[in-house]
């Protein structure tokens, strides 16, 4: 059984709850992702904030990224446990109609999924198959 430890990226990096979105922003951009895990001072996750977040709910509402924190964007939050089988890391993603995934163990983040981690030929090695790419991609353009 493929987990979600298996085809996960580990090295995710937390934003802490209580930092600035500029300073969000700033990580973003030297990391080179579209989001960042919400870590509070128990290092547990709290939350996730995307770019996206950054620009439509602060910039673009006339609010101050160099006060706001990044709890304070954070959105809802949805992860997976490392030990879940890859078909509930793709229902899950497919549900919430979301491209990236914390994945915890014991509370702590361990790692993300991405959708480019789950479309990387080495991951379909390990036994994702043709199929579930394929289903997950088409779901991610299904408008409800």
């Amino acid at each position: 059984m493929i987990t979600a430890r298996d085809i996960m990226h580990s090295g995710a990096q937390c934003v802490d709850a209580s930092e600035t979105l500029m300073t969000a922003a700033k990580m973003m951009r030297d990391k080179g992702v579209g989001a960042l895990p919400i870590c509070g001072p128990d290092k547990k996750l709290k939350g996730i904030i995307t770019d996206r977040d950054i620009v439509t709910r602060c910039i673009a509402e006339g609010k101050d990224p160099s006060t706001m924190t990044a709890m304070d964007l954070g959105s809802h939050l949805h992860c997976v446990r490392a030990d879940d089988d890859m078909d509930t890391v793709l229902k899950k993603m497919e549900q919430h109609q979301i491209r990236r995934i914390p994945v915890i163990d014991d509370g702590m983040l361990v790692g993300m999924i991405t959708e480019k981690d789950l479309a990387d030929g080495h991951k379909m090695a390990k036994g994702l198959s043709d199929r579930q790419i394929i289903e997950f991609m088409d779901s991610m353009f299904v408008t409800h």
